[in-house]
């Protein structure tokens, strides 16, 4: 079984920025795909991000589009999401997930798609 565990939430102000890191152990056989996506109270589970198992494709849903960057340490099942400029609209409980490598064609922002996730850190942006 792989574990994931977030870490780097917490309250922010709008207008600044926010890093969340993720880190996979257990029985891990390979370098996964891995990606964030985030829970508002009330509204379904939505993508933010996703980087490729080797990092040569990354993803990002449009509402963050050019404020956020996901990196990931090399083939290691290690990743941050970096977002700039927070609005009260990012407020959400960040989840990172993990699945065996897609072709990139299939995309990355499906729920279905991923088979291990973590427990999740609540982010709070504050106006």
């Amino acid at each position: 079984q792989v574990q994931l565990v977030e870490s780097g939430g917490g309250l922010v102000q709008a207008g600044g920025s926010l890093r969340v890191s993720c880190a996979a152990s257990g029985r891990i056989e390979r370098s996964y795909d891995m990606g964030w996506f985030r829970q508002a109270p009330g509204k379904a589970r939505e993508f933010v991000a996703a980087i490729s198992w080797g990092g040569s494709n990354t993803a990002y849903a449009d509402s963050v589009k050019g404020r956020a960057t996901i990196s990931r340490d090399g083939f290691k099942n290690t990743v941050a999401l970096r977002l700039n400029t927070l609005t009260p609209e990012d407020t959400a409980v960040y989840y990172c997930a993990a699945r065996n490598p897609l072709r990139p064609e299939s995309g990355y922002e499906r729920v279905d798609q991923y088979e291990y996730w973590g427990q999740g850190t609540q982010v709070t942006v504050s106006s």
